[in-house]
C-alpha cells in the first residue's frame, strides 16, 4: 500500500483551476475542502505511524475522506 498522501490536485488533475475558484468563491466548498485536507492529513500521519492508530480508526477515517472526496466530486461537477 502506498503512504501517498491522496492531495485534491492529484485525485482531481483535470478539475485543479475549478477546485481552486471554488474554494474562493464557495464558502460550502472551501470547508469541505478543509475538511477533506485534514481527515487526508491524519490518515498520512497514521499510515506512516507519525500517529499510530488502530485498524478501526484508519478505516474509519479512510471512510470520511472518502465521503467528502464523493462530495467534493460532486461540486466539481456541478461548476
Amino acid at each position: 500500500m502506498s503512504h501517498t498522501p491522496h492531495e485534491l490536485a492529484e485525485e482531481f488533475p483535470d478539475h485543479v483551476d475549478a477546485i481552486h475558484k471554488l474554494k474562493v468563491e464557495d464558502a460550502h466548498f472551501a470547508k469541505l475542502f478543509e475538511e477533506y485536507h485534514e481527515i487526508n492529513r491524519a490518515v498520512h500521519r497514521a499510515e506512516t505511524d507519525v500517529e499510530p492508530t488502530d485498524d478501526l480508526h484508519m478505516a474509519e477515517l479512510r471512510k470520511q475522506r472518502l465521503a467528502l472526496k464523493d462530495q467534493i466530486w460532486s461540486e466539481l461537477q456541478k461548476a
